[in-house]
């Protein structure tokens, strides 16, 4: 059998050093700068602090379903910074805003929820777009967040995911004055250019 690193090093290739796998104590070691840290199976993502748009419609959407979940005693919405750890090599996630069911809660104070959340909101900026759109995708698919959401600023839109038969399925895209439906959330109702800046 050939071995490729000394073949590599004979003719003068140095081979790549191994990627680095980060972990939670990784985690804890990071500088309080201002930036949110999340890492999703041994990688670490990094994101600048959000803008102005962004904070004004993660307010509005977690103002929303808190007030319904409230109202229906169905359980807890929650906003980042607020750890999710989904597993090992995952841990943190920190979703910009969720939703966890009342059953599924723990009693007691924790600093961190274990498991997948039933629903998760994710705002796009510019540093995580790729992340919410494509990591974080599969990530919520392969750990079973019943309901996703993709909300988009700049075009002032929401796409719905809800889990089928264990991948997502699009529900719909709402912008303008269509009136977001959520499946998990039975009876929830959010006029979608409620959640976004008006001035713009």
């Amino acid at each position: 059998m050939i071995n490729v690193m000394e073949t590599a090093t004979t003719i003068g290739i140095q081979p790549k050093p191994p990627k680095k796998e980060y972990t939670y104590q990784d985690f804890l070691d990071l500088p309080d700068d201002g930036r949110r840290y999340e890492i999703i199976e041994g990688d670490l993502f990094a994101s600048n602090a959000p803008n102005i748009d962004h904070q004004f419609t993660v307010m509005k959407i977690a103002f929303q379903l808190e007030r319904f979940v409230s109202e229906h005693d169905l359980g807890y919405v929650l906003t980042a910074p607020f750890e999710i750890h989904l597993a090992e090599k995952t841990r943190p996630v920190q979703p910009d805003v969720f939703f966890i069911k009342k059953e599924n809660w723990p009693q007691s104070s924790v600093q961190f929820f274990a498991g997948a959340p039933d629903l998760v909101v994710e705002v796009l900026s510019p540093s995580t777009q790729r992340t919410d759109q494509v990591v974080k995708f599969d990530l919520y698919e392969k750990v079973g967040v019943a309901e996703y959401w993709i909300v988009n600023p700049k075009t002032r839109s929401v796409e719905l995911f809800i889990l089928s038969a264990g991948e997502y399925a699009l529900v719909n895209e709402y912008v303008a004055d269509e009136v977001i439906e959520s499946q998990l959330l039975a009876g929830l109702t959010i006029v979608t250019n409620s959640l976004f800046n008006p001035i713009h």
